[in-house]
């Protein structure tokens, strides 16, 4: 039961917040062109610093809208905000960069001001957040700008029903009555809220009273005593919440909103913002034609040694799932002999995992070129074409074989709720030491419940390590 945002509270906070970052980079920037340069008129290749000093307001303009940023500024303390501008910082400055240098214009922008940018920009962006964190907390707490709420329930459910909102509401919102519908329990203090109403006068003591929410907890109740309670409310002016939910349990997301013009709640254990999805995928299709180009570049030589080694096709096509069950045809350099998925079954008895995935170390089935391959990961290089078309990303869940997937449970099925990937939490977690399936559906779970694109730049890094040094490889 946690009731959204404030709509106002998040317009005003993000508005302010990008406000106050794009005044602080310009503060910075004037400040670093002015220890560098002593005068504005002293600027060298000034379109250049200007077309920089733009790039910075264009990328915090995206930063704060398309990775929101600011989710939890006024819960989040001074350390972790440290953190979010030192991240903030460090990509700006990444992406600036990088853009300066594929215009090849690098080495005509002041190292000077690149440095003392760097520096003020970080202490100033977080100094002005924290100012602005108690500016905020200040203004939304203040007696004008506090939400007043009334709580409506059963006795049955109306003390569990206020813990609940004062562990989820936001700060400026203020639980000032409570009102029992069923039992006379005027006068008593539940929580630190004195109970001011029953069914009988709940309607006139909220009109004697500064309110301007109500929150009402009656799922077993008539439905036409509700509606009378909601339709009077209502034309007082008051904003109603009714719970409708229907499942006593944490929901990582339920909200209410219109289906095929009905009125309806959707309950979600993931539910991806998308514009960070928008990135992926955007992510995605630039890494995949650099792969293709990698991939384009290794095939003529690793094709000769397969073919050398064994009779058989280079590439290695088979039906795997994808997000949400969807079949499609993954890609490989074939690093097994041709009769591999014949010879499977004689040798289920020396599988090494446990669970529903085949592993086994010294696999009769790998040709001598597919043990190199497989090694160093060169074998997965075809399915960056996969990547591309959208079935699979660069970072994600293993995607299953059917024959897995036709094995599976409610549970095992929800790691495919996310696109598959080419690499993934497992993967870098030591997948050769895995050697119960239960443990790769743990860490799959783990990155879709954690999804963030900061989390799959970590990844990425981290494959590029494994990848190179050979851990967890057999």
């Amino acid at each position: 039961m946690v009731i959204a945002v404030n709509r106002k509270r998040k317009i005003i906070e993000g508005y302010y917040l990008l406000f106050t970052d794009l005044m602080s980079i310009t503060i910075a920037y004037v400040i670093a062109i002015l220890i560098r340069y002593h005068k504005f008129s002293r600027v060298m290749e000034p379109e250049l610093h200007f077309l920089v000093y733009i790039c910075f307001l264009l990328f915090c303009t995206i930063y704060s809208f398309m990775l929101d940023w600011n989710r939890e500024f006024l819960t989040r303390g001074i350390f972790v905000e440290f953190i979010a501008v030192l991240k903030f910082n460090v990509f700006m400055l990444l992406a600036v960069a990088s853009l300066l240098f594929m215009l090849q214009q690098g080495e005509r922008f002041s190292r000077g001001v690149w440095g003392y940018f760097a520096v003020f920009d970080m202490i100033i962006v977080w100094m002005v957040r924290l100012f602005m964190k108690k500016a905020l907390r200040a203004y939304f707490t203040s007696k004008s700008n506090i939400v007043k709420i009334m709580v409506i329930a059963k006795e049955a459910v109306l003390d569990k029903t206020l813990s609940s909102l004062k562990q989820n509401l936001d700060i400026e919102y203020e639980i000032v009555a409570l009102a029992c519908v069923d039992v006379d329990r005027k006068g008593v203090v539940i929580g630190g809220v004195k109970v001011t109403a029953d069914g009988s006068n709940v309607l006139e003591i909220a009109r004697q009273m500064p309110l301007d929410e109500v929150f009402i907890n009656l799922p077993d109740e008539d439905k036409d005593y509700v509606k009378h309670i909601i339709y009077d409310l209502e034309s007082m002016g008051i904003v109603c919440h009714y719970n409708i939910d229907v499942i006593d349990r944490i929901q990582k997301e339920t909200r209410v909103g219109r289906f095929a013009g009905y009125t309806v709640i959707t309950y979600s254990l993931n539910n991806f913002d998308y514009r960070r999805m928008v990135i992926k995928r955007l992510i995605d299709i630039v890494g995949g034609l650099v792969g293709l180009l990698i991939t384009a570049v290794a095939t003529p030589f690793v094709a000769l040694a397969i073919k050398i080694d064994s009779p058989g096709p280079v590439f290695f096509a088979q039906t795997r799932i994808g997000k949400n069950g969807r079949r499609f045809k993954i890609y490989k350099f074939r690093s097994m002999y041709i009769d591999a998925e014949e010879r499977k079954k004689e040798l289920e008895a020396q599988n090494e995992m446990q669970g529903l995935m085949f592993k086994m170390e010294n696999d009769p089935r790998i040709t001598k070129v597919g043990k190199f391959i497989r090694k160093t990961s060169i074998d997965e290089l075809p399915q960056f074409y996969n990547i591309v078309k959208g079935d699979m990303s660069l970072v994600g869940t293993r995607p299953p074989t059917e024959d897995e997937f036709e094995q599976y449970n409610s549970h095992y099925r929800r790691r495919i709720s996310m696109t598959p990937g080419l690499t993934g939490l497992w993967q870098i977690s030591g997948r050769s030491e895995i050697v119960d399936f239960d443990d790769v559906v743990k860490y799959d779970l783990e990155y879709i419940d954690n999804w963030t694109l900061g989390l799959d730049i970590k990844i990425l890094c981290q494959t590029v390590w494994v990848v190179l040094t050979g851990k967890g490889s057999k």
